[in-house]
């Protein structure tokens, strides 16, 4: 964790005797999905055993079958994180091409005013063309980027072909090679997001309200690190000593409000700033610095620990109060937590957290604050952590319910989530990207 601070198996032998057992379970591999019966015995002493395999064998020789098994699933991984990038990619192609017909369209009226505009006319269209001119080159480079990112499918594609033949014939040939080019793909792809995904904050939609359910505080979020078949919602209401966690299996499910698990967590929570990450929750513990990892899964807590220093139980809240003392989100970049200490007098400090050992949000390594829960908020403050640097900004935010008390954005589905006054909506973001051509640091 780093702080940044703001300003202002072997192969088995099984002997099977049949004497007393018949009937019974011999031997079962949960792992591998199979399981050995005794069913009968013969006249002539011989044990008559039966084995249940399921539909497509996964009986191992030896611990290569797991290995390419485990590749094959981050192969999956690769695919589906691509159907996302290339989502947004075409999305992001789109607009930046509706740009160059509004540059073309500029240049013609230009072309076409030829003495008949004003002076000062004439200066604001050419003010208006300088400051379109360098979204040509930047067209260009997503038409690159499109195609790298057909290439890359195509590589996936032909990957899985080679370990699915190799894991249907049992063996492991070639295995440390298939590894690496697995490895060298996830590498390639996580270039590719951090290219293509990321960029500065221009624009807020207007919000999108997905339900009405809860109390005034609260929080709901998906999982960003989940393949894109995996549309769970999760829902905490209320912001202090609560315990209850709703899992939804979908989107469909919260509108409707059905179709879900409750999770009991062993340790309350404090305030609303807690986010779901890789299939874990990451929250603050009720009256404590103590940040907590609780496992979906296993419904249990891997691993907490205290953030040095830092302000809790109303020490240095948002602007709404709550116990809003942490906020953990997540970004393209990872986890981050934002807190603030008594050492750096009740300023906010923005730490990178590694997920195995307020009002604000994080984008593409970038802190955004806004001005008030309230209504007539805005975006006004960039925190650049890759530089250490700021500036204030101006984004109108439609703040519809007049009170938020959760705010956090969501890379997978380029979207902020907020709980505002009781409402759970959404608010699709626009992000301008800005690319280094040759020469530039």
């Amino acid at each position: 964790m780093w702080p940044l601070t703001v300003p202002p198996p072997p192969p088995l032998l099984l002997l099977l005797l049949c004497s007393g057992l018949a009937g019974q379970t011999l031997f079962q591999s949960p792992e591998e999905g199979w399981q050995l019966y005794t069913s009968a015995q013969a006249p002539d002493g011989k044990c008559i055993c039966t084995a249940v395999i399921p539909a497509q064998s996964t009986c191992s020789r030896d611990g290569r079958s797991r290995e390419l098994r485990q590749l094959m699933e981050k192969v999956q991984n690769v695919s589906q994180s691509m159907e996302v990038l290339e989502l947004r990619t075409y999305r992001d192609l789109q607009y930046v091409r509706g740009m160059e017909t509004l540059m073309r369209s500029l240049d013609a009226r230009l072309r076409a005013a030829d003495g008949s505009l004003s002076a000062k006319s004439f200066q604001e269209l050419k003010d208006r063309m300088a400051e379109l001119l360098p979204l040509s080159s930047v067209l260009e480079q997503y038409k690159a980027d499109t195609r790298t990112i057909v290439r890359l499918r195509e590589e996936v594609r032909n990957l899985s072909g080679s370990l699915a033949a190799i894991q249907e014939e049992m063996g492991a040939y070639g295995y440390e090679d298939l590894q690496q080019r697995v490895m060298a793909l996830e590498a390639r792809l996580h270039a590719c997001a951090q290219k293509l995904g990321c960029g500065k904050l221009t624009g807020v939609s207007n919000p999108i309200t997905i339900r009405a359910m809860g109390s005034r505080f609260g929080s709901w979020m998906t999982d960003t690190m989940a393949p894109s078949a995996d549309s769970r919602v999760w829902y905490m209401d209320g912001y202090y000593k609560g315990r209850r966690v709703l899992e939804f299996r979908t989107l469909g499910d919260f509108i409707k409000g059905q179709n879900f698990i409750q999770h009991l967590l062993p340790q309350p929570w404090a305030g609303t700033g807690h986010v779901v990450y890789n299939g874990s929750l990451f929250y603050n513990k009720y009256q404590s610095n103590v940040v907590v990892k609780y496992h979906f899964r296993s419904r249990s807590v891997l691993v907490q620990r205290n953030l040095p220093g830092a302000g809790y139980n109303n020490t240095f809240p948002y602007s709404w109060g709550g116990f809003s003392d942490m906020d953990f989100m997540v970004d393209e970049s990872g986890l981050w937590a934002v807190y603030t200490t008594n050492q750096n007098a009740g300023n906010i400090v923005v730490s990178r957290l590694d997920p195995h050992t307020l009002e604000a949000f994080m984008i593409c390594g970038v802190l955004y604050v806004t001005n008030s829960h309230l209504a007539g908020a805005k975006v006004y403050f960039a925190y650049f952590t890759n530089t250490s640097s700021y500036e204030y900004t101006d984004v109108p935010f439609h703040n519809q319910y007049s009170h938020i008390s959760m705010l956090d954005y969501n890379p997978r589905e380029r979207a902020l989530y907020t709980w505002n006054n009781g409402h759970q909506v959404l608010y699709n973001v626009t992000l301008f990207h800005v690319i280094s051509t040759a020469g530039d640091p």
